[in-house]
């Protein structure tokens, strides 16, 4: 096709139009301290949040579930000074999952929009999201209340707090890289008691209890150029602490930074530095479906205090090329201190089947 001068020069400046109405986004820096309820709502001048509850179940036979819900918020880069109520300014992503070991495998749905028409929404002030019928909100009294409906998975949960926000890092500036902007802010909920239904495929939901993690975080620079992925894992003990660890790898093997919190249960908080944070693979496994190797079983160290975790059944990965366009390992996982059992957490292993990217 021929292509005129004129053309090509409407072509041009359109597209010089469309780069120079592209807004920035929100850094991350130091020194702002979080404010709530307003930093439990949604954050839309930055790139990337996400608020992530992950927990362990009882049925009424005893027996453990696994479950993770993540709602994400995305800023495209569409300039906010659009009119059309159709310009998908920012999308609202949902992954949900719960890990079953009578099958042997994590079951999951994925969905995905752009926000708008009341269809899919993140809401600034408070934590209220909507994609589509799945829902999460905040109550007043700081109860949360989870529902997902879907062909695999099925919650109706209640999340009650037992104690304080855990604010990480710097009063919420949480350091990923070595450079300063690769930082997110980030608050986690620990010790959540969960009640509530839980079901898969077409089986009858069944009551269930325990506890659950929720994650907060925001931000628009969160990795280094050079990093591939992270290890994460967040821990309810039974003593009423709460233990939180992550690693991020670099792409060429070795730890690019590292952090660790523990909160004990009178309320004492220790930070550990890069240095203090350890995470030594002991036993992998391989996807089948996508080929991925993860150290499915590692010792963690934090200062002089070893931590053994173990998954509650190897395959927990989930694909969400659909949505986010990741392949992740999210599972349920135990953990020992020192030899003896000390609560259950969720590990999350992102990169292990290409480098990451948000």
């Amino acid at each position: 096709m021929r292509i005129t001068h004129a053309v090509f020069a409407l072509i041009i400046m359109l597209a010089q139009c469309c780069q120079a109405a592209q807004p920035a986004f929100a850094p991350v820096l130091p020194g702002r301290p979080l404010t709530f309820p307003a930093d439990f709502g949604a954050h839309p001048a930055f790139k990337t949040e996400w608020w992530y509850v992950t927990g362990w179940l009882d049925t009424p036979d005893g027996k453990p579930l696994g479950f993770q819900v993540t709602f994400f918020r995305s800023r495209t880069g569409v300039d906010d000074a659009n009119p059309s109520a159709f310009a998908p300014k920012q999308l609202i992503i949902g992954h949900a999952a719960l890990s079953d070991p009578a099958i042997g495998r994590l079951v999951h749905e994925q969905r995905s929009a752009r926000e708008g028409f009341g269809l899919a929404y993140a809401k600034t002030g408070t934590t209220d999201l909507k994609l589509d019928d799945w829902r999460m909100q905040r109550g007043a009294d700081g109860v949360y209340s989870v529902s997902i409906t879907s062909k695999q998975v099925h919650l109706e949960l209640r999340l009650a707090p037992r104690g304080p926000v855990l604010v990480q890092g710097e009063r919420g500036y949480s350091r990923k890289g070595p450079r300063l902007e690769n930082a997110s802010y980030y608050y986690s909920e620990p010790q959540l008691a969960v009640s509530g239904t839980a079901g898969r495929g077409s089986a009858t939901p069944v009551r269930v209890t325990g506890s659950a993690w929720l994650d907060h975080e925001w931000s628009s620079a969160p990795l280094d150029a050079d990093a591939s992925g992270w290890d994460w894992v967040g821990a309810n003990l039974g003593d009423g602490a709460a233990l939180m660890a992550f690693q991020i790898r670099s792409k060429q093997g070795g730890k690019l930074w590292a952090h660790a919190v523990l909160r004990d249960g009178a309320g004492k908080v220790t930070q550990f530095a890069p240095d203090q944070v350890r995470f030594t693979p002991r036993a992998q496994w391989k996807s089948p479906a996508t080929g991925a190797v993860y150290p499915v079983a590692v010792t963690l160290d934090t200062g002089a205090t070893s931590w053994r975790i173990d998954p509650l059944q190897k395959d927990q990965e989930l694909d969400a090329r659909r949505s986010t366009g990741a392949v992740y390992w999210e599972g349920a996982v135990t953990i020992t201190r020192d030899g003896a059992p000390a609560g259950h957490g969720y590990l999350e292993m992102t990169g292990y089947d290409k480098p990451m990217t948000l």
